[in-house]
């Protein structure tokens, strides 16, 4: 009988009551993968309300699918609101998708580490759009994105220390093999 991750993380003193603030939350994987990393594209470095507004434009403008993106007018995509470097590296996403034939089955036997590797060799992918890849699109349950600045927040107010990452990474360890629920009560602690 495997271990239920929500009441895991409810045992622990520092993360406990967060759970218990906040009450059960999921991870889940995505629908379309391809969908999914563009999301994670489109949230890079912007405000969760811009990126929110541009998904919904972008999503109005074309159909999003590899060969759509492929086949579409940057200007179509500026128009969206991508940038010049996002409209390529949706692009550059596009094209490793449709060249090396990934899909569900693609990613199932990799491990998270190999899947980072595969993302990361995308133009513009970076480890933090992989951790959300991991996390969001195949429902990896154990992904730590130290890199995110809401996962830096929760941990200074949970830990009330200003911890490096190779600190928090650590500190996270704790949570193994639940990172990602974890990550989610985090971002739930600074978002309140």
């Amino acid at each position: 009988m495997t271990a239920d991750p929500i009441e895991e993380l409810a045992a622990d003193e520092v993360l406990g009551p967060v759970v218990d603030e906040h009450g059960p939350v999921s991870i889940e994987p995505a629908d379309d993968l391809f969908e999914r990393l563009v999301v994670s594209l489109i949230r890079q470095q912007v405000s969760m309300d811009a990126a929110a507004a541009i998904r919904e434009r972008l999503f109005e403008t074309v159909e999003v699918t590899p060969e759509s993106i492929v086949e579409a007018d940057h200007a179509d995509l500026h128009d969206a609101g991508l940038s010049e470097a996002k409209a390529d590296y949706v692009e550059s996403a596009a094209n490793a998708f449709l060249t090396r034939e990934w899909g569900r089955d693609a990613f199932a036997g990799m491990s998270d580490d190999a899947v980072e590797a595969e993302l990361t060799d995308i133009h513009g992918v970076g480890p933090w759009t992989a951790d959300m890849f991991l996390m969001f699109g195949l429902g990896r349950e154990d992904v730590f994105p130290v890199g995110d600045l809401g996962i830096r927040k929760g941990m200074d107010r949970l830990f009330d220390d200003d911890m490096t990452r190779a600190e928090m990474t650590d500190t996270a360890e704790r949570w193994r093999p639940y990172r990602s629920y974890a990550s989610l009560y985090l971002w739930r602690a600074v978002e309140g």
